[in-house]
């Protein structure tokens, strides 16, 4: 049986190549954690902050991982109702990855990256287990998930 981390290990063969996979053995499911595991700065990493708009449609805002999502701030960008956050379940069912592991693209929703995040040259995100990150360059994340770029952070 395939693990959440090889899913997303083929998926980045097939589509950004250029990718860096890295499977840690300690948790790196908080910034905290995620930047110890990796020894880079929390500047470094984005947070997927997975919600569902009225629609019971997914909507993703990547934001730096010091930065805070503000659901009105996605509702007015995307010119709907302010979303709720996803629970654990239905992040799980409509990305495919648990919590803590979520990547930045691979599966189907609406993406909005936060303009803070373009700022870097790559990032670090979610690399499909609480165990994993990927390093990725930033433009190559914005064209992996057909982001929207717009302020989403409060």
């Amino acid at each position: 049986m395939k693990t959440y981390e090889d899913k997303l290990s083929a998926y980045l063969t097939g589509q950004i190549p250029s990718a860096e996979h890295l499977v840690f053995e300690q948790s790196c499911h908080s910034v905290a954690e995620a930047a110890e595991a990796a020894d880079a700065s929390p500047d470094e990493l984005v947070k997927n902050v997975c919600m569902v708009d009225s629609d019971n449609n997914l909507i993703v805002a990547i934001v730096r991982g010091a930065d805070r999502v503000s659901t009105s701030r996605v509702g007015k960008a995307l010119g709907v109702e302010r979303p709720r956050m996803a629970t654990f379940d239905e992040v799980l069912e409509k990305t495919t990855y648990p919590c803590g592991g979520v990547p930045s693209f691979g599966y189907s929703a609406v993406f909005l990256v936060d303009t803070r995040v373009t700022e870097l040259e790559s990032v670090l995100s979610g690399g499909g287990s609480e165990r994993a990150l990927v390093r990725v360059n930033t433009k190559d994340l914005l064209q992996a998930n057909n982001a929207q770029v717009v302020r989403v952070r409060k």
